[in-house]
């Protein structure tokens, strides 16, 4: 199995080593790992720490691939922020560096990042709050093209503080039979993204969304733990591995030079 989202030291919120994290994934037995550090134009607040240089970051991660590739595959990734007004700039970036990786996220809804939680005080419910949030996920679909799969859709689950944090396919089926068929028309993929396991006991997005993205067709899935430290590796990929075959999947994808590669499971 590849992690196929992994943050290093490069993002402004984490503080991993590479060469840790690759002899993390080397010692737990994974074929390969994909740092996809941040790129988060205009991030609220604004704080240089938020903007990678990357010539250094191509640099370093052709260095870092070279070193390990007799014991492990390093694929060069990122994960872009979309904002409408970014999509522009924060293309000419991607289309400047050979990434093998894009996700594309939805971090910054209306100038705020759910993550401090100002996001939810004018909003009347969890619904009105998730519903803006999936609405900036299809705006980011429908709008911008240069990225290999959506990440973490549900990311807004972690930081709100309703009693009931799931984010059900039968609650929101028409923002997401919208996106995941936006998804599938376009020959993109999804992540299943493992952080939710460990504080909200299921994957984001839940394996419900998961379901539903298979029997539309969906066959492009991406593994990511969104590790920001070496513990959090591989989280529970032996579990969501048997998941994604009980609902049917045959194949977990990762990216190399922008193609998906597909691994049986």
């Amino acid at each position: 199995m590849f992690d196929s989202h992994v943050h290093s030291s490069f993002s402004g919120d984490s503080e991993m080593n590479a060469d840790i994290a690759c002899n993390t994934a080397i010692n737990l037995g994974l074929n390969g790992l994909a740092f996809t550090d941040h790129l988060d134009l205009d991030y609220p607040n604004f704080d240089i720490k938020f903007l990678i240089d990357f010539d250094e970051y191509d640099s370093f991660m052709d260095n870092l691939k070279n070193r390990f590739s007799s014991k492990i595959r390093v694929l060069k990734g990122i994960e872009v922020g979309i904002q409408p007004h970014v999509i522009d700039d924060t293309n000419k970036i991607v289309n400047s560096y050979n990434f093998d990786f894009v996700i594309a996220s939805i971090h910054v809804i209306d100038g705020l990042d759910p993550y401090y939680g100002e996001y939810f005080k004018d909003k009347p419910s969890k619904n009105a709050a998730f519903s803006r949030y999936l609405s900036e996920i299809l705006f980011a679909l429908n709008n911008y093209d240069n990225f290999d799969v959506i990440g973490h859709i549900g990311y807004i689950r972690r930081y709100c503080s309703y009693e009931d944090k799931s984010l059900r396919y039968s609650e929101f089926c028409d923002y997401l039979d919208s996106i995941l068929k936006g998804v599938i028309l376009k020959g993109k993929g999804i992540e299943v993204n493992t952080s939710g396991f460990r504080t909200l006991g299921t994957p984001i997005p839940d394996l419900d969304i998961i379901k539903r993205y298979k029997e539309l067709g969906g066959e492009i899935i991406t593994t990511g733990s969104d590790a920001h430290a070496p513990e959090h590796i591989a989280f529970n990929f032996e579990e969501i591995k048997k998941a994604l075959s009980e609902l049917g999947f045959k194949y977990i994808a990762h990216y190399e030079d922008r193609k998906p590669v597909f691994e049986k499971i």
